[in-house]
């Protein structure tokens, strides 16, 4: 089935009862039984909500999975992972990521013996050379927030596997139209859907998908057994933004491509993120891996001062300054303030994430009109 048709046809079935095309909103918190122990497959709405399986299914169908699971945000997705380990195990993970993720490592699951090992992933060796008895994970995300690196999932699936070790990836910033890494050999995948799959910035939620049974039964135990749940309605809002996905995603990626091409010839501008420059460290893999290069793009201005940062962060107006991304209106954020502030500075300064650094998510507006605004601000 091809991509557009995919995601348009994700998890949706016509109601069995009216026939209604779209899922129907279970805004319900228990299900009566015919008698103890028989029901119609649904129990309590912490374990189980129509609304919802619609969504995990349609989840595991953009993402080639057998399985999806649907959390209430990102973070709960990403903390559902790492309570399949146990003290002592040990983690590898990017050493450029989301700051939220690094201070939920850090700061939470540190504290209960799991031990966090953060190395350059945009390099296979680099994982393979971390890789001890202990190790149980490695997380990645490609592309990094905020610096874009990609990452070879295949390669670092081949090190998993030897290591016996699961790889999951986050996919937040490709979304699935881009790139599905259990394609790639990785065992999970997690997705921030606030961001693309939702495409409104009106919902916080999370997922997690997989190929392999047991695996989902072991998560959804932790979904069940922990509560972090979304509930209906944010369910239907991300039913009803997987279906647009693709004219989206094609918006993003075009306007991306101007936008970080006029950022490289704009003599204000020292440096520009964004993979899909031919000269890119990480290119020729994102070129194998993903169907586009995104509308995330990080730059840095030639005056490194916060001043001249904070002056362009202040000055635009179509690019709102707010944290997320994903969303069809245009984002733009300072990641050393805001996404990112819970890393410490010389952690961020030592893997290449400066204080002047600006990140925007292009959104799906005109590219022309988004140029100009960006232009008056830089000056």
């Amino acid at each position: 089935m091809k991509l557009a048709t995919k995601f348009i046809h994700a998890g949706a079935e016509p109601d069995p009862s009216t026939g209604a095309i779209m899922t129907p909103i279970y805004q319900t918190s228990t299900y009566v039984q015919e008698a103890p122990g028989k029901n119609k497959g649904y129990e309590y709405a912490r374990s189980q909500n129509p609304t919802r399986k619609a969504l995990e299914d349609a989840y595991a169908m953009i993402e080639n999975a057998n399985y999806g699971l649907a959390f209430s945000s990102g973070v709960a997705a990403t903390d559902a992972v790492i309570k399949l380990l146990n003290p002592g195990d040990e983690v590898i993970a990017a050493n450029d990521m989301y700051g939220g993720s690094y201070r939920l490592f850090t700061k939470v699951w540190e504290r209960y013996g799991i031990k966090f090992i953060y190395v350059d992933t945009t390099d296979a060796a680099n994982v393979k050379a971390a890789v001890t008895a202990n190790t149980n994970l490695i997380w990645i995300e490609t592309p990094t927030n905020p610096l874009m690196n990609i990452s070879d999932i295949a390669a670092i699936s081949t090190v998993a596997k030897a290591a016996n070790a699961m790889l999951c990836v986050d996919n937040t910033f490709a979304s699935p139209y881009l790139q599905n890494p259990l394609d790639q050999g990785a065992d999970i995948i997690m997705h921030s859907a606030t961001k693309y799959l939702s495409g409104h910035s009106d919902v916080i939620q999370g997922a997690l998908m997989m190929n392999d049974k047991e695996l989902r039964e072991k998560l959804y135990f932790i979904q069940k057994s922990c509560g972090a749940v979304p509930g209906p309605m944010d369910c239907f809002l991300l039913l009803r933004g997987i279906k647009t996905l693709h004219v989206r995603m094609k918006q993003h990626c075009e306007n991306g491509e101007k936008i970080a091409n006029w950022l490289r010839s704009n003599n204000k501008v020292s440096k520009v993120y964004w993979p899909g420059f031919e000269d890119s460290t990480g290119y020729t893999v994102a070129k194998k891996q993903m169907r586009g290069f995104g509308g995330m793009i990080s730059f840095e201005l030639k005056d490194e001062s916060i001043e001249a940062a904070n002056k362009v962060l202040s000055s635009t107006h179509l690019f709102s300054l707010a944290e997320s991304l994903g969303g069809v209106e245009s984002l733009i954020n300072h990641p050393a303030s805001m996404t990112h502030a819970s890393i410490p500075r010389e952690e961020r300064i030592k893997n290449g994430l400066s204080d002047g650094l600006i990140r925007l998510s292009v959104g799906i507006e005109d590219a022309d009109d988004l140029i100009e605004d960006l232009d008056k601000a830089i000056g």
